[in-house]
């Protein structure tokens, strides 16, 4: 049993506790009534006004442990790795560009974007989302994230033929990725750019575990809708940069059509001399 699980437990123990000690009350009470001496029922409902004073004690520590305790107990005793991630995907793009024109063309279709990303020196968290936050904003030092795998559908563990070169028209992209050393509560923020500009973003304290898979981020109405050029997802917990992902949208390649020119052939005539 992990420390999450451990708290949980406590949690319901201290809950039955208090309705166990809350029946004690009454049950006193009950017992009072029946006492014809006024010093001895006097004593008694003493003794059950105590007794629910005890039990609404342990309905607030009930109630401490797992949203304010929890994260306490992380910061003294931080979780130990549960699992070892090996990513296995290569990120190659699956999209190739073959030519169509006839065996001397003259023109050569160019895609307007270029396949090259561009990099972001040094990812941060705007003012305005930092503005959001509602979980806890001290993250583990040690959590870390596998690379951001982007796809169309997303099958609950992981996403269906990642690539990073996707054609419009799109409905919606996500961004899976493993993690590990998490603390549940903590603020995690997921920026999408295009072209340096945001378009989506999510952030909400973490309601994961402490590791695993199937952890994701999606964004189905960007700013603008979905246009061809370079993204960028940024992933955070609280203020902390932990994982990066790129891919390209192409406008849709089957609306270009080239048509190759062909170089006229003149046909000369030659009129002999005339003899003198």
């Amino acid at each position: 049993m992990d420390i999450h699980g451990g708290v949980v437990a406590a949690a319901i123990l201290i809950v039955t506790l208090a309705i166990l000690v809350v029946r004690s009350a009454i049950r006193v009470m009950q017992s009072a009534r029946r006492l014809s001496f006024y010093s001895l029922r006097r004593m008694h409902n003493r003794n059950a006004f105590r007794l629910f004073i005890f039990a609404i004690f342990l309905f607030a520590c009930a109630y401490w442990l797992p949203f304010y305790g929890e994260p306490m107990i992380y910061v003294y005793f931080p979780p130990s790795p549960t699992i070892t991630l090996t990513p296995t995907i290569t990120l190659t793009p699956t999209i190739t560009l073959t030519p169509t024109l006839s065996p001397v063309p003259s023109q050569t279709f160019t895609p307007s974007v270029s396949d090259t990303p561009t990099l972001t020196t040094t990812p941060f968290l705007p003012v305005a989302i930092e503005s959001l936050f509602e979980g806890v904003v001290t993250p583990n030092p040690d959590a870390v994230f596998t690379a951001i795998q982007f796809s169309t559908k997303f099958d609950g563990l992981n996403p269906v033929d990642p690539k990073t070169v996707f054609e419009l028209p799109i409905e919606k992209i996500y961004g899976g990725f493993d993690y590990n050393n998490t603390i549940p509560g903590v603020q995690w923020t997921a920026l999408w750019y295009r072209e340096g500009k945001l378009i989506c973003y999510e952030t909400k304290p973490w309601d994961g575990g402490t590791g695993g898979i199937g952890g994701y981020s999606e964004c189905s109405q960007p700013i603008g809708g979905w246009m061809p050029g370079t993204y960028e997802v940024q992933i955070f917990m609280a203020y902390e940069w932990k994982g990066v992902g790129r891919f390209v949208v192409l406008d849709n390649l089957s609306t270009h059509t080239s048509t190759p020119t062909s170089t006229p052939f003149i046909e000369r005539t030659v009129t002999p001399a005339a003899t003198p």
